[in-house]
């Protein structure tokens, strides 16, 4: 069964984090939630709490087959920050493992360099990661291992290509289907 780590802390877009880790599951994916925070419970951006599976200091890299960063400005702040966070995305992409992130988090793979040739993001954040590579062309971009959405209304799609990377073709349609998600 393929693992996903998705790191959250305080100021997390809920609709983002929530969509991510309950598509993911029902494609079959084993799915941990680690808290930047010392304990479990994280705030979201819009007032939702939520309790993680787990704090980010209790993971290790070779227990996941990919790690994924919902967005939301302060959540994509702290994962740019976090040294931890760092040091599993940097371990991450050099065992080639996929990494993922949406919506402003593509600002924590930047600072840890494992952007490759293409990515996309919310609109404006590109300006503080770099236009250079940067594309709004399509909702979710697949480059070499990375893995990239631009917002909320997309996370349903980026979760849904997540389950065709990992799982493949057949879940993915399956899931589709059933989440009525014809516009992905």
């Amino acid at each position: 069964m393929a693992s996903v780590l998705v790191p959250i802390s305080d100021g997390f877009e809920e609709i983002e984090a929530v969509s991510l880790i309950d598509v993911m599951r029902r494609g079959g994916i084993e799915v941990v939630s680690a808290s930047l925070e010392r304990d479990r419970e994280v705030h979201g951006a819009n007032g939702i709490t939520i309790l993680t599976d787990t704090t980010i200091d209790s993971v290790l890299a070779d227990d996941f087959d990919m790690i994924v960063l919902p967005g939301g400005h302060d959540n994509a702040v702290h994962l740019k920050e976090s040294p931890k966070v760092q040091a599993l995305l940097k371990e991450f992409d050099s065992k080639g493992k996929r990494v993922g992130a949406i919506c402003a988090a593509p600002m924590a793979l930047a600072e840890a360099g494992v952007i490759k040739n293409r990515y996309t993001c919310y609109p404006s954040y590109e300006e503080q990661i770099g236009k250079e590579k940067w594309t709004d062309a399509q909702n979710v971009v697949v480059d070499e291992n990375v893995l990239t959405s631009r917002g909320p209304g997309t996370a349903i799609c980026f979760a849904l290509s997540i389950v065709r990377e990992l799982v493949g073709e057949e879940t993915y349609k399956q899931l589709k289907s059933g989440l009525l998600a014809d516009y992905c």
